[in-house]
């Protein structure tokens, strides 16, 4: 992650919001799936633990972000969304003294602030904004998205024979009253031994591109690499499915406030 600061967001209060509820517990298993597992794009995105709830079927979403995976997630999940980009450079932020999942939820939330503005003036009109964001941690340090080719190359070098942790936070803003609540996720990568050759390949393919940590999970289990996790795999792939069921569904049924606030 660029570590640049922004001339707009220089206050640290304003990167550090009151997280109105603690990440969600939920069962955590080590699963290693083998290369040549056939239904491997289904496996995160139709558990029936992610799936829609009743009160969530029907509700419009705008994920302000363009992110491929977590279109993907939201779809084979059932949501019904829109998505765009929300416009904002979080390179151009610091992380400030907050721990990991603190700094990946408030992205989250300027993210879906800023969907907010998008979806109007594009005259979209959904319930929610969604905003995600993503980073890895390892040695205490985050690692955002690379910036070319030879960052890209470094992260991956750096996890092999390695364990790391990805972080996941997101956040709901209702669009008609300005309602908010972020949550945040984490889970354990851990990377066997990749030769140099396999590396320079990879990094040669682009597939590097746009991605926290330099990877896909399922692309990378796809293609070989010696790969074990634990926790929530979507959380991995950027948009954490367990969480984001249970706290729109609690969202939802919160009582509206009596005043808007947007």
């Amino acid at each position: 992650m660029t570590q640049t600061r922004s001339k707009h967001l220089s206050d640290k209060a304003l990167l550090k919001p009151n997280l109105n509820a603690k990440p969600l517990p939920h069962p955590i298993s080590t699963i290693k799936l083998m290369p040549d597992t056939a239904t491997m794009p289904a496996f995160y995105s139709r558990s029936q633990s992610s799936e829609p709830v009743s009160v969530t079927k029907g509700v419009r979403i705008f994920l302000a972000s363009r992110s491929p995976r977590r279109r993907e997630l939201l779809s084979d999940a059932g949501y019904l969304f829109d998505f765009d980009h929300p416009g904002l450079e979080d390179s151009e932020l610091v992380d400030g003294d907050v721990t990991p999942r603190q700094w990946v939820a408030s992205l989250a939330y300027l993210k879906a602030r800023a969907g907010v503005e998008v979806a109007r003036q594009t005259r979209r009109t959904p319930d929610i904004v969604l905003g995600a964001d993503t980073a890895c941690v390892m040695d205490g340090r985050l690692i955002g998205t690379p910036r070319n080719a030879a960052e890209a190359r470094t992260m991956i070098a750096a996890f092999a024979d390695r364990e790391h942790e990805v972080v996941s936070g997101l956040a709901l803003v209702c669009m008609n009253t300005g309602r908010r609540t972020l949550a945040s996720d984490a889970a354990r990568v851990w990377v066997g031994s990749i030769s140099d050759t396999e590396i320079d390949e990879y990094i040669a393919s682009g597939m590097w591109q746009g991605k926290a940590g330099a990877y896909n999970l399922t692309e990378r289990i796809a293609a070989g690499w010696p790969i074990r996790y634990e926790g929530d795999p979507a959380t991995i792939m950027g948009l954490p499915m367990i969480v984001l069921a249970d706290r729109l569904e609690r969202f939802l049924r919160q009582p509206p406030p009596k005043e808007s606030i947007v």
